[in-house]
């Protein structure tokens, strides 16, 4: 099976996605290679907002800054781990750097920098992550789950959540309800 990085693009879910976790959803992948991908959802937001979050992490916070930002659910895996995706890509405890543009860090003095003014200028918050095994999306695409597209900074922080499926099959030229949940190669 053919190796294609996919890190820094959006995998739009196919109608016929099954998958609960995964139906109806745009998941930015961060790192890609032949140890599997790394990604998060980036439009399902939660029942949560930044100011609860920093709430539950006893973290104070002046709510006037960004206290009600949404919080992605990023993925199933590791559903209790904050991620922050942002750019620029700063230097933080822990960043793994995306591209030149955009850093996923895991640490909390990114959140402490929030917290207190200094966080980067587009920041998206997520709990959970989404895991793929060593050539386990390329299976996947094979079979029609996913569609993938370059990812763009401006569907990723400066849409809102529920615009970002849509603006990312656009930037394809699709429109997500022409397309079929049948699946097949012609």
């Amino acid at each position: 099976m053919q190796t294609v990085d996919l890190t820094n693009h959006f995998l739009i879910a196919m109608p016929a996605m099954a998958d609960p976790f995964f139906s109806k959803t745009l998941t930015y992948i961060c790192e890609h290679s032949e140890q599997g991908a790394l990604g998060l959802v980036v439009n399902r937001p939660i029942d949560l907002t930044l100011k609860d979050l920093f709430d539950q992490l006893g973290i104070s916070f002046d709510e006037q800054i960004l206290g009600g930002l949404p919080v992605m659910f990023g993925g199933p895996v590791q559903l209790d781990r904050g991620f922050v995706l942002h750019q620029p890509v700063g230097d933080w405890q822990s960043t793994m750097i995306v591209n030149h543009e955009v850093g996923l860090t895991t640490s909390l003095d990114i959140l402490r920098a929030i917290a207190s003014g200094e966080s980067p200028k587009h920041l998206l918050v997520a709990l959970g992550y989404s895991g793929w095994a060593p050539g386990q999306i390329e299976h996947e695409l094979s079979q029609n789950a996913w569609l993938t597209v370059p990812a763009s900074p401006r569907i990723l922080f400066e849409l809102p959540s529920e615009e970002r499926l849509t603006a990312a099959m656009h930037s394809l030229g699709v429109d997500f309800s022409t397309l079929s949940d049948e699946i097949g190669h012609s």
